[in-house]
């Protein structure tokens, strides 16, 4: 079947209320995307994510007459005047087949690998996660969450003990007890998250040595590693925190930060940490370094 996509652009505010609106004139399915290519992370559990400049494209059977459609618009009172839309045909294709062909194994180095469930790992004896690329949570996919996966491959984890804060997908615990960590706490306030967390985990074998807790239930740890991938402003509140879960000359990786603010960020942790060059990727920041010898 063929479909033609109607797009407009309004405000985070009227954003549903439009997507509202599409459906109430013929749209068989309604989606969002940012304007302006921001990201949004880890949306609560049954939210629409919208950006201040929201993307809302209503798809509908080819043969729809738009004339009516865009004369309704028209009297949409928070839309801009002149009306500015735009329409797309789009082909009859195997859309989920599609979809899947878009994501392929992602190589971190070091022999990690993130493998779509669909996919043959490419090295069979390589730390190959198991984990299909989804919104919510890290898969892989993002500049920072790679960032993250990239050190992890680097660091000498045998046998030690990692704390993943902000756990998400658990991708990065997952990471981190397949390149040989022997016990992993991750720590989310998403109860969503945490149940994410634990699937993946058995998916991928080592649910017996990856524990989850909500913030406040999370036994007191001295941990190898440190790995956090959330926001700015979090890991800068809550760096006594972090560093409570870090153990003399430990190492710690963050990041979820922009280029802006990783001084900011850095200035939470000193002097206890003694960060390493900051590494980049687009507009992203990773920021890593070792925790101070506590003087005797």
């Amino acid at each position: 079947m063929a479909w033609l996509q109607l797009t407009l652009t309004t405000k985070q505010d009227y954003g549903r209320q439009l997507g509202d609106i599409l459906m109430a004139n013929g749209a068989q399915a309604v989606t969002y995307r940012d304007a302006k290519d921001a990201p949004i992370f880890e949306p609560a559990p049954g939210e629409v994510p919208l950006w201040e400049q929201t993307l809302v494209t209503g798809l509908f059977p080819a043969e729809t007459n738009m004339t009516p459609v865009i004369t309704n618009l028209k009297k949409v009172s928070f839309l801009q005047k002149p009306l500015q839309y735009k329409t797309d045909q789009l082909e009859d294709k195997d859309w989920e087949r599609e979809w899947m062909d878009n994501f392929k194994p992602i190589d971190f180095g070091n022999g990690l690998w993130v493998v779509p469930s669909w996919h043959q790992p490419p090295v069979a004896d390589a730390a190959n996660i198991l984990l299909d690329p989804g919104m919510a949570f890290g898969t892989g996919t993002h500049p920072t969450t790679a960032m993250c996966l990239r050190w992890l491959a680097e660091q000498d984890l045998q046998g030690k003990t990692v704390v993943d804060f902000g756990c998400g997908s658990g991708v990065l615990g997952i990471a981190a007890l397949k390149l040989g960590a022997a016990k992993c706490i991750g720590t989310d306030i998403d109860q969503q998250a945490l149940l994410s967390t634990r699937e993946n985990a058995e998916l991928n074998g080592v649910a017996d040595r990856f524990d989850v807790y909500l913030p406040e239930q999370t036994p007191a740890v001295q941990a190898d590693i440190v790995i956090a991938n959330i926001l700015a402003g979090p890991l800068q509140e809550l760096a006594p925190v972090m560093l409570q879960y870090l153990k003399p000359e430990g190492f710690i990786g963050m990041s979820g930060i922009l280029r802006r603010q990783a001084e900011d960020v850095q200035e939470a942790y000193r002097p206890v940490v003694e960060f390493a060059p900051v590494r980049y990727e687009d507009e992203w920041t990773f920021l890593h370094g070792q925790r101070v010898r506590a003087e005797a």
